[in-house]
């Protein structure tokens, strides 16, 4: 056997074992709600039934039905949706379907095989492979008022077509990597990584139905630092505070516009997404130590971050 042939038959195999362990775990999502019909996929991640989907998939639902790819069908509850995250958990009413297992988005690397499976325009327990093509992506989303990004959107040109969100991307060791989440062009696929960070939403949305999330206080813009500071520190960007709400966490904790933010809770600041992403449940309350520059001098102060309401 040629090399060649070798090794599209390795590719295939991988391919195949993934579809084999995945495709009873991914459901096709019929939703009714008051903005009417929708459609969708998601994917069982808990034996005893809880499943992930993309928020935007069952917004405004609390309810729909599930089939899967051996003609079961059983409804399901909405038990919480973060349209901040583009995630949702649903728990169907008749569990016993197998979990998948969720991976490690952290761990990917460009140019690595993905696999996404789903119900692309109907077609349930469609599966198509390709490659990630980049990694660091960011996706807006908007929920009423607010708005953010969500940052380390997956991109890959797996083949995604409108119902493959909420489905599973799994690398080749059939493991979660990401939820589908929108179709950006032709050939070019987006999902919502499955990571530390998202974990703890998905943990939120199951104990509670929802997602806190504190507030700061801060508005900015990323400016460079000074070559000695940015050697010294090990990072070239910081955050400069063009805002401080008053009496605002920020403003309690002492800072001042024109202060460059250089890390918070022990982590590096270069931008607004930095202090968002910090800005989970467990914030709230909590002492965040904030390290800053100003007039030539680090100064260092402590917030204790508030609910955003």
């Amino acid at each position: 056997m040629d090399p060649e042939t070798d090794a599209l038959d390795a590719y295939s195999r991988v391919v195949s074992t993934v579809a084999a362990t995945l495709l009873p775990s991914v459901a096709s999502l019929t939703v009714r709600s008051r903005r009417g019909g929708g459609a969708g996929s998601a994917v069982v991640y808990t034996p005893d039934g809880f499943v992930l989907t993309s928020a935007h998939v069952v917004a405004g639902a609390d309810g729909g039905v599930a089939e899967f790819t051996d003609g079961t069908q059983t409804r399901f509850d909405v038990v919480g949706a973060d349209p901040l995250a583009d995630l949702a958990v649903l728990r169907i009413r008749e569990p016993g379907v197998p979990p998948a297992t969720l991976g490690n988005a952290d761990d990917l690397r460009i140019g690595q095989l993905v696999v996404a499976v789903g119900n692309p325009l109907g077609l349930a327990g469609s599966v198509t492979a390709g490659v990630v093509s980049a990694l660091g992506r960011s996706l807006p989303v908007r929920d009423g008022r607010h708005s953010r990004l969500i940052d380390d959107v997956i991109q890959t040109d797996a083949a995604l077509n409108p119902g493959n969100s909420g489905g599973a991307l799994a690398d080749s060791a059939s493991r979660v990597v990401g939820i589908n989440t929108a179709v950006a062009g032709i050939g070019l696929g987006l999902a919502v990584p499955i990571n530390g960070t998202t974990r703890l939403i998905v943990s939120e949305l199951m104990s509670t139905g929802r997602v806190r999330r504190a507030w700061l206080g801060v508005a900015g813009a990323t400016v460079p630092l000074p070559q000695p500071l940015a050697a010294r520190l090990g990072q070239s960007k910081g955050l400069r505070l063009a805002e401080v709400v008053p009496e605002s966490p920020a403003g309690q904790a002492g800072l001042y516009v024109g202060d460059v933010m250089l890390a918070a809770g022990g982590r590096p600041i270069t931008g607004v997404q930095d202090v968002l992403r910090l800005m989970l449940g467990p914030a709230i309350g909590s002492r965040l130590p904030i390290t800053v520059l100003r007039k030539d001098a680090l100064v260092d102060v402590v917030a204790i971050p508030a609910p955003l309401e």
